[in-house]
């Protein structure tokens, strides 16, 4: 895969002069970054206008699960742009109405109602407003190590430092630990251990906060930004069980592990859970066009039946957005994307992946399935402190920093949170180009290892 332009420094330079004049980007410091000015992008590749290549080992921010510029599915958004670009969401429209037959044919159960949004936090907004009115109650349960959105109840549900600055503490969130046996909470030594302790837990904070003031647990079903922590067999199935006893909503957040990420159409297959409600967002299409959604269970949509449900978006299932939609599915359907991200997964990825961990030191654990792998970053495997504190800045998140910038000078984009690499490229990506990012990170790896002890 080679750039299809010319390099052109001069345009670069003035798309990047443009951005730092006028452009507002997200959790930045506006006069700290220097964002790289992009030329193009196809499959799993994107380059910049000095013609410098990347192997995006991030997928966007884990969005494009069938990579770049998929010709069918620029194709779909150009045709539907020329047959209705857009309409308003209370019509029945032939893109909204395919895209959301085709998500409900793919979610567990009798997740057959979908209620589109624009992004994923949204989605979480409008399936906690849900549960909230189905079930009369009002407070939520959502656990430390999560990542919800950034819209107002979302970043309130959020467990990371992000939400620090917007938490007002009023929202009705309640936050527990889940399970994470690399970490234990619980001071488990295995699996089984953790998974017990970390129910009880739970069931022990709903006992003191009240089961019947609780409307919902949400979960992201496998924790992306938070650091890709699969949860121990029984898990799922045990949090459903307590939700079940209590009349609580089960809420799972499949906004980055849907679509293939695992491995799976949705994450909940690998764990044989249905929620009463499950977000998505991001892979539906590829994030060519913003799209998310809420598909919500045959009982909840039915409290909705005579009494309206009072949310709505102006671009609720946006014509363009779902045409992509429909395109996406298709193609993974056609193209046997999702089967392909499992094969990458347990044949080049989760292999490769503990062969650098026996050379690494700095590799603590290594955990994911699919196209979804997090490293922890260690200082120590005996301590198991981390390379970088938590919510490392400046000079304490230097050996990260110089671990990012040797993946670059080598071609390789990564994902990097606090003490983590994850490793999420597109569900499509080949053997070969999989093998070549490993490649850059066995030696970026090597910088990382001159800081651990």
């Amino acid at each position: 895969m080679t750039p299809h332009v010319e390099p052109d420094p001069r345009a670069g330079a003035a798309v990047k002069a443009a951005d730092r004049a006028h452009v507002f980007h997200s959790w930045s410091a506006q006069g700290l970054i220097d964002p790289l000015a992009v030329a193009g992008a196809e499959g799993s590749y994107f380059w910049d206008y000095d013609g410098n290549r990347y192997l995006d080992f991030t997928s966007g921010l884990v969005f494009t699960n069938i990579g770049y510029q998929h010709p069918k599915v620029v194709a779909a958004i150009q045709e539907q742009a020329g047959k209705l670009a857009t309409f308003a969401p209370a019509f029945a429209v032939e893109a909204r109405s395919e895209a959301a037959r085709l998500i409900a044919e793919r979610t567990p159960g009798d997740l057959d109602k979908i209620f589109f949004t624009n992004g994923g936090a949204e989605a979480v907004e409008n399936a906690v407003r849900l549960a909230r009115l189905h079930t009369g109650r009002h407070k939520v349960l959502s656990a430390y190590r999560s990542y919800h959105g950034a819209t107002s109840t979302a970043i309130n549900l959020t467990g990371d430092p992000r939400r620090w600055a917007s938490d007002t503490g009023s929202a009705g969130v309640i936050r527990f630990w889940a399970p994470f046996l690399y970490r234990s909470a619980f001071y488990s030594t295995t699996e089984a251990e953790e998974c017990a302790r970390a129910l009880t837990h739970l069931e022990d904070t709903i006992a003191f906060e009240g089961p019947a003031g609780i409307a919902a647990i949400i979960l992201e079903t496998v924790p992306g930004t938070a650091g890709i922590m699969t949860p121990p067999p029984g898990y799922l199935a045990g949090v459903r069980e307590i939700c079940d006893r209590y009349g609580i909503v089960l809420v799972l957040d499949e906004v980055m592990s849907g679509f293939g990420r695992t491995g799976s159409w949705f994450a909940a297959d690998l764990y044989g859970v249905t929620p009463d409600l499950m977000t998505f967002a991001k892979g539906v299409n590829s994030g060519y066009v913003p799209l998310g959604g809420v598909a919500i269970s045959a009982e909840i949509a039915a409290t909705f039946d005579k009494r309206p449900f009072p949310g709505g978006l102006t671009y609720s299932g946006h014509p363009l957005a779902c045409a992509a939609a429909v395109a996406t599915i298709n193609v993974m359907e056609d193209e046997g994307i999702v089967g392909q991200a499992a094969h990458i997964g347990s044949t080049v990825l989760e292999p490769g992946l503990r062969e650098l961990a026996a050379r690494h030191p700095s590799i603590g654990e290594v955990r994911g399935t699919g196209v979804f792998w997090a490293l922890e970053l260690v200082k120590s495997r005996e301590t198991r402190e981390p390379l970088v504190p938590y919510n490392a800045s400046g000079a304490d998140a230097a050996p990260m920093v110089a671990f990012g910038a040797a993946c670059k000078k080598n071609g390789l984009w990564p994902f990097i949170n606090m003490n983590r690499t994850h490793v999420v490229p597109p569900c499509n990506i080949t053997e070969a180009e999989a093998k070549e990012g490993l490649a850059v990170l066995d030696e970026a790896l090597s910088v990382a290892d001159e800081h651990t002890v």
